[in-house]
């Protein structure tokens, strides 16, 4: 079976890489040059991404994997087609398909009858259908339940443990039509395998959903979820530290009972799901009230942790404050919606002088991003964590000296390392 794998990103590549392992003939198409030649050297693009490197060693050399920048050449070739290009959202929250037009138009130029097209980019309710059946119909005047198959089945794994999570998690799909459903499901159990899982109430595997709608649903929801949830702990959060409560304590022993899960509060949600996505779902369903508070919510959580810092500094006009942590999430060099844009945002509102430190970012990088970089051991007056970087752990007053105010948004820091500066954990009393 030839594959086509359009869009080599953090998730496409590793996608390609793990059909290639499964013995499959791979061609993986990107708009970058760059990286379109990194692939054919068998070099990763990006770091990070566990086993990505020494598998990319193995399926190029073999020539089981190969890439191009001629979308519809690849599509030509394949009888199978994977399509992950990013889906982004606009300041208005309106979905920005231009990307996505433009690939899924490639496709449609090189499309054949008998091939299978799957999207596993995150879309809102009725895309596949409403969207892409039609566009690619007309491009390549080809009838689909008929002379080609169109699915959806969502990407479900988390960036740097990709190939951990291809196993873990039940593969979601759904057609237009049972035969195209009858045709995703047996090209992903020929490309994946899958964990035993005996929490799950069926067997893990392909799970047909019936409809295209149902998948697109089920990954919106998934993460809608974890945004909605977030947002409750960042509201229990901060009704705790103006009560003088520990709000991990009341978690802990919230979630010891079997029907309470509560996420974990902080000072941002970032990366390129948990955001966005909700986004997504408020496209199709504006009434979700709840869905539209907890983002808001959880948009509001950068600026309350510098009124904090303001809080008990009396003004951050002038001051030298630290922000640390540049990457949305701890381990990942990635910032993707990442809180220290608003966080540095509101720190300069307040006439502070923000710098940022990350270990995974050189100095350079983070000027790029329009950041002074801070380097640990120079002079603050605050400081305010911003990632669960794992060096963050074993930072003491010492290491930010002239620091009078520490905000730990993460609940990474030690206190006890803190005596004599005003130590601010969110979502506990002091």
């Amino acid at each position: 079976m030839k594959i086509a794998v359009v869009a080599l990103g953090k998730i496409g590549l590793p996608l390609a890489v793990q059909y290639a392992d499964a013995g499959q003939e791979v061609i993986g198409a990107d708009v970058n040059q760059k990286t379109v030649d990194l692939v054919n050297a068998a070099t990763e693009p990006f770091p990070g991404e566990a086993h990505l490197q020494e598998k990319l060693s193995e399926v190029v050399p073999a020539g089981r994997l190969r890439a191009t920048t001629d979308v519809a050449a690849a599509v030509a070739e394949s009888e199978a087609v994977v399509v992950v290009v990013p889906l982004l959202v606009d300041a208005e929250a309106r979905p920005d398909f231009g990307w996505m037009d433009e690939a899924t138009r490639n496709i449609g130029r090189g499309l054949k009858p008998g091939t299978l097209v799957s999207f596993e980019t995150t879309l809102p309710v009725g895309t596949t259908r409403g969207r892409w059946k039609p566009m690619l119909e007309e491009v390549s005047g080809l009838t689909e339940g008929r002379d080609f198959h169109l699915v959806f089945s969502p990407e479900r794994v988390l960036t740097g443990r990709v190939f951990a999570d291809l196993r873990k998690y039940p593969k979601l799909i759904g057609g237009l039509s049972e035969d195209g459903a009858a045709h995703a499901k047996a090209f992903y159990e020929a490309v994946l395998a899958f964990d035993e899982r005996p929490d799950l109430p069926r067997p893990n595997g392909v799970w047909d959903l019936g409809t295209a709608e149902a998948a697109e649903m089920a990954k919106l929801a998934e993460t809608t979820y974890r945004d909605v949830n977030i947002g409750l702990a960042n509201q229990f959060a901060r009704f705790a530290g103006s009560h003088g409560i520990d709000v991990f304590q009341v978690i802990e022993a919230s979630n010891s009972q079997p029907y309470s899960h509560i996420h974990r509060p902080g000072i941002a949600v970032g990366g390129h799901c948990i955001p966005v996505y909700p986004k997504l779902y408020l496209w199709t369903d504006p009434d979700a009230s709840i869905v539209a508070t907890a983002r808001e919510a959880n948009a509001a959580m950068p600026a309350y942790a510098v009124d904090l810092a303001a809080e008990a500094l009396g003004s951050l006009e002038g001051r030298r404050v630290a922000v640390l942590g540049a990457a949305y999430r701890g381990g990942v060099k990635e910032t993707a919606l990442s809180g220290v844009f608003p966080v540095v945002k509101a720190l300069a509102e307040r006439g502070a002088r923000p710098f940022v430190h990350d270990p995974l970012f050189s100095d350079a990088e983070l000027a790029a991003m329009g950041f002074d970089a801070y380097q640990i051991g120079d002079e603050v007056d605050a400081a305010i964590v911003q990632t669960d970087h794992a060096m963050y752990r074993d930072l003491g007053a010492e290491d930010l000296p002239g620091a009078g105010v520490v905000v730990d948004g993460r609940r990474v820091l030690d206190a006890a390392r803190f005596a004599g500066t005003t130590f601010i954990s969110l979502g506990k009393g002091n």
